[in-house]
């Protein structure tokens, strides 16, 4: 395609995007299915809507598929939208021991998703966390990943990079060693404090119930069985270019990664890589900030891919 084909040929998607009949978000909660996948023994939880290629969405630490609330509601008319409970979370099992929180079962909790709705292939769609399982998602089942996108989680190994070199990364970074340092759930969930923000909501109590379903100290055996205690070291085994389409979003005030955590993330890359780095905008920027921007923005990339 011409250089001057491109602006209108964006410009014709943006269009495009706005003529579309969308759900409003706030009843997205009263129009989903709730599903059940099990992987070798444990059920998750999962919702979906909407019909055509499938998106899967990932939450992050300590957050519930209501996150995705925006962009599932924008897309539900062109794609089949679903969104997971993480085990440990909500109506998914919560297993216990570390060993159960290691990358390949939350991987295979993925895949579980798919075999139940008799799926081959989806976009994978992570936040935070769900961004940890959606990069290794795509690096161990390729085959299996239409694209991938990433909310506010930079690449793994870049990641560790600036956990090892970065003394403000490592500050930032305090908190993961007070998980992996100690035992049990550290006091518990408190289910109010974390509904708090949606107060006065229709999504208060929703949040309140399902963390009141969660498991906290399941939560933090995420961090206990996926980073090593201290020091934290640089990455230094071969890389091995991620073969799928990759859109990241990042907004540059977030408290929890330096932003030179996003430096050379296009090393990482086989194919194309856009990285939409959003200022002013914190750790969640899926659902706050300019949600209509970066919803758009994700209907016109997943566009452009299919028009390939």
């Amino acid at each position: 395609m011409s250089k001057l084909a491109v602006m209108p040929f964006i410009l014709s998607m943006l269009l495009t995007v706005q003529a579309h009949a969308q759900v409003d978000a706030d009843d997205l909660y009263d129009l989903v299915e709730h599903n059940y996948a099990n992987n070798d023994g444990v059920s998750i939880h999962y919702v979906s809507l909407g019909e055509g290629p499938l998106l899967v969405f990932i939450h992050g630490f300590p957050n519930q598929w209501y996150d995705w609330r925006y962009q599932m509601a924008a897309l539900a008319d062109d794609y089949q939208v679903v969104a997971i409970s993480l085990r440990g979370y909500n109506r998914s099992d919560k297993p216990q021991g570390v060993e159960n929180y290691e990358l390949p079962h939350l991987t295979a909790d993925v895949v579980a998703v798919m075999d139940d709705l008799d799926e081959q292939k989806a976009t994978i769609v992570g936040h935070d966390w769900g961004g940890i399982i959606a990069w290794s998602f795509a690096e161990a089942y390729p085959s299996k990943t239409e694209n991938l996108v990433i909310f506010n989680r930079p690449h793994p190994r870049s990641r560790k990079r600036e956990m090892a070199l970065n003394n403000e990364q490592k500050e930032r970074s305090a908190y993961i060693a007070r998980f992996t340092n100690s035992d049990g759930d550290l006091g518990g969930m408190d289910a109010e404090r974390r509904s708090r923000s949606h107060e006065g909501t229709v999504w208060y109590e929703r949040y309140l119930g399902a963390y009141q379903r969660s498991d906290y100290e399941a939560m933090l055996n995420y961090y206990r069985a996926y980073y090593p205690k201290p020091p934290w070291m640089v990455d230094e085994s071969p890389i091995v270019p991620l073969d799928v389409p990759v859109l990241e979003f990042h907004g540059l005030d977030d408290g929890a990664y330096v932003n030179e955590s996003l430096n050379d993330t296009w090393e990482s890359m086989g194919r194309d890589f856009t990285l939409v780095t959003l200022p002013g905008i914190g750790h969640n920027s899926q659902n706050t900030g300019d949600i209509q921007f970066v919803t758009t923005m994700l209907r016109s990339w997943l566009e452009m891919q299919k028009s390939r």
